[in-house]
């Protein structure tokens, strides 16, 4: 197919090319690639060790993840109760609006993470405490 949205080419982004990307609190996001009208971002998350992010969602998007490295607990629900352990390989997948906020549990290992946002709307909507939109 021909057209604006189509490359006739692989496209590659370097670890050292990857950019400033949607962030919250206690957790660093570098984009990789976001498609036209921000339809789709591709980005790496990058948690410290022993850090606790803001609570936060992402809006009208579906967030599917991949644990790359170390392990993490996603906290969500009425007053953050419920969790959910991710661990090395892992994929996930956080709905819209559920507010959440990631955990490394580990005091001497980052997180990575590969994420991919899908749909329309803020990437990221930051809040004070998990009951709030």
């Amino acid at each position: 197919m021909v057209g604006s949205d189509f490359m006739e080419e692989i496209e590659v982004v370097r670890n050292s090319e990857l950019k400033a990307g949607y962030s919250t609190l206690g957790i660093v996001r570098e984009k990789a690639f976001e498609s036209i009208g921000r339809y789709v971002i591709v980005s790496k998350t990058i948690i410290a060790s022993g850090a606790v992010s803001d609570w936060h969602h992402h809006g009208k998007r579906h967030l599917y993840g991949f644990l790359e490295s170390g392990r993490m607990r996603l906290e969500y629900g009425a007053k953050g109760a419920s969790a959910v352990d991710v661990g090395r390989g892992d994929f996930f997948h956080i709905p819209p609006r559920l507010v959440h906020r990631d955990v490394n549990p580990d005091k001497e290992q980052r997180v990575v993470v590969v994420n991919i946002l899908v749909g329309r709307g803020d990437p990221v909507i930051n809040v004070k405490t998990p009951e709030q939109d």
